[in-house]
């Protein structure tokens, strides 16, 4: 959520960063001067009228005191008339902060200057890439193909379990899931330094507040039968009810909510799996074969809690520590930094990386690095006090990113190491997770 003061102090910038969204900021902040104009009116009348009430009970006790008490009861009386018109401005207040608040939660976070203008992922910037692309002496085949054929991956039998968007993975293909989110997790913590989190599955309104997915979002999540989906919509987030998480990063970063941290703990770097619940209510007739897009999928997830002026140099690192993933099993990848227009709602700037998907003849997502600055933490109220006597609490900035999406990790690993004859080779790094295993056949 943006800061009330800065939006005020800044109204006309905030505006062209929405519009380099290529939202409108009229249907988002409304007539905001008029509405704060109002709001911050109530409270001048408001503190006016307590200091005239106040001053009024300071003159009956004087007036009672030396006996003239027909003009202590007139005093009363203005006291009374007083009271019933704080009441109203306090109510009408109390009305006009709500809009405020309720309108802020619908903007997005405004985007850096680096993160170049554009409306769509056409417009996005590929600032790296790695690896060659291998060049095959056969027709490559999807991974939909290729799983099927092996007896890995059956999308037919998860239809008549689930419905569509739903995956059965079948012998070595549930081994190198499982491999793969053991693998990521031992580099992250091993290597970079990440503490491994297993949080809760489900996680209640507030928390989803506090990410950015409600109540924007709503419609892109799975809920329970206790969440009250238009309650969240009228700006009810309650602390008692239930909705699955699209991502770890919804846990994870409330780990701290209403919290305050000491300076000397940061930077926080926490990773964890998960399986991710979404609804892709807006994803009819998208990415329909395979496994690129699914209502399940499992999810190794980097979160960091850092000082604002290092949050710069923390995203690049998590960034750096999602494609070691990708280098240490040989696939090829290139890094993309979003335009303003294909940015996420709480992200400042974010970094995409795509693996090569030679089947496919492509390069697709596979990891979501963010840098969210205060977004987050204000909605989340999650600070640090930073060092000296006096100092007062600061929001934290919040990152995350996929480290990695574990099913486009999978699928990609079939797609560039396909031999001629239909087997699937184990990249190098996952064989001793595979029991030595060093090739996919096909399964009876």
């Amino acid at each position: 959520m943006l800061d009330l003061g800065f939006v005020r102090a800044n109204l006309e910038l905030v505006e062209e960063k929405l519009r380099a969204r290529g939202a409108d900021p009229a249907a988002l902040l409304g007539d905001f001067r008029a509405l704060d104009r109002s709001r911050r009116e109530a409270i001048t009348q408001s503190e006016q009228l307590k200091a005239r009430r106040n001053e009024l009970s300071q003159q009956v006790g004087a007036l009672k005191k030396s006996g003239q008490h027909d003009q202590a009861a007139a005093v009363m009386d203005e006291t009374r008339a007083l009271k019933d018109k704080l009441d109203e401005l306090d109510k009408a207040a109390a009305i006009l902060d709500e809009q405020l608040r309720l309108a802020l939660a619908r903007v997005p976070n405004l985007t850096r200057d680096e993160v170049p203008t554009g409306a769509s992922e056409a417009d996005n910037k590929i600032v790296k890439t790695w690896g060659e692309p291998k060049k095959f002496d056969f027709e490559p085949k999807p991974h939909w193909e290729i799983g099927e054929a092996l007896g890995i991956l059956d999308l037919e039998r998860a239809a008549k379990l689930s419905g569509a968007r739903f995956a059965v993975y079948m012998g070595a293909g549930a081994r190198l899931e499982r491999a793969l989110i053991g693998f990521m997790l031992d580099m992250h913590t091993g290597k970079h330094g990440y503490k491994e989190v297993l949080p809760p599955f489900m996680v209640n309104s507030k928390s989803l507040f506090g990410t950015g997915q409600l109540p924007k979002f709503a419609d892109d999540l799975f809920r329970c039968s206790d969440a009250d989906a238009e309650g969240v919509a009228r700006g009810n987030f309650l602390d008692n009810d239930h909705w699955l998480i699209p991502t770890a990063e919804v846990p994870v970063t409330n780990l701290y909510r209403d919290e305050i941290l000491d300076e000397a703990r940061l930077p926080i770097s926490l990773t964890a799996y998960t399986p991710c619940f979404r609804a892709e209510a807006g994803a009819a007739g998208k990415d329909t074969r395979g496994i690129i897009r699914q209502h399940q999928f499992q999810k190794v997830e980097l979160v960091k809690f850092t000082r604002p002026e290092e949050s710069d140099a923390e995203h690049e690192k998590l960034t750096r520590d999602a494609e070691e993933i990708l280098e240490a099993l040989n696939l090829p990848y290139r890094r993309v930094l979003l335009c303003t227009g294909d940015t996420g709602f709480s992200a400042a700037k974010t970094y995409d990386l795509e693996v090569w998907l030679p089947g496919q003849n492509l390069y697709r997502e596979i990891s979501s690095c963010s840098n969210f600055e205060a977004f987050q933490a204000r909605r989340a109220n999650i600070r640090y006090r930073p060092s000296g006597p006096k100092a007062k609490p600061e929001f934290v900035h919040t990152l995350n990113g996929s480290g990695l999406a574990v099913g486009r990790t999978w699928l990609a690993i079939l797609e560039n190491y396909q031999q001629a004859d239909g087997s699937v080779r184990i990249p190098e790094a996952l064989r001793a997770a595979m029991g030595g295993l060093d090739r996919i056949v096909r399964e009876s």
